[in-house]
């Protein structure tokens, strides 16, 4: 039998936890001196399933103006509201830890959290993360998104490495099994 494929989170954040202001900007990421592209390109070889929360898609669509990032890879957007699938994405408004547990279940790649929080939350929440690589920019923003919102779990896990990118640091964890 084959082994369930993993579920990542790859994401940076600043210093005092946040993965963009309150008014949805990462000026504060990009003003960051990196190495290359902080270890990115590496990783999203290893991807070929993306999951994408609707406020962080409409981010992306605004920002990269209509350009979707993430074709050739099979993407999935979880929306509460009705949204009509385009050639890009395929919007998921069923049970979101079902579909992603089939999702874990089936033969591929590395499956991407790529955002946002509410997202992540449901993810920890059902103990469906396997990996985070979690890039810690040098920047305290003060308020913002937070990459964690409180919760009623607690989760343990190993740190399996460390690498920098100039002034960023990438913290590689793993979900410690009971």
């Amino acid at each position: 039998m084959n082994s369930p494929r993993k579920l990542k989170l790859f994401i940076a954040m600043s210093l005092d936890g946040y993965i963009a202001t309150e008014d949805d900007s990462l000026d504060w990421l990009f003003s960051v001196d990196g190495e290359g592209d902080n270890g990115y390109s590496e990783f999203y070889e290893t991807v070929d399933t993306i999951l994408i929360g609707k406020r962080t898609y409409d981010w992306i669509i605004e920002h990269e103006k209509g350009h979707f990032p993430y074709k050739n890879k099979e993407c999935y957007v979880f929306t509460r509201s009705k949204a009509v699938d385009t050639d890009d994405v395929t919007f998921i408004g069923d049970n979101i830890v079902s579909f992603t547990t089939a999702l874990k279940n089936q033969k591929g790649g590395t499956i991407w959290v790529v955002g946002g929080g509410d997202l992540l939350h449901s993810f920890l929440k059902e103990k469906l993360i396997d990996e985070m690589m979690i890039t810690i920019a040098p920047k305290l923003i003060g308020s913002g998104i937070p990459l964690f919102k409180r919760a009623e779990y607690q989760l343990d896990f190993t740190l399996k490495g460390t690498r920098t990118f100039n002034q960023f640091v990438e913290l590689h964890y793993t979900l410690k099994n009971d």
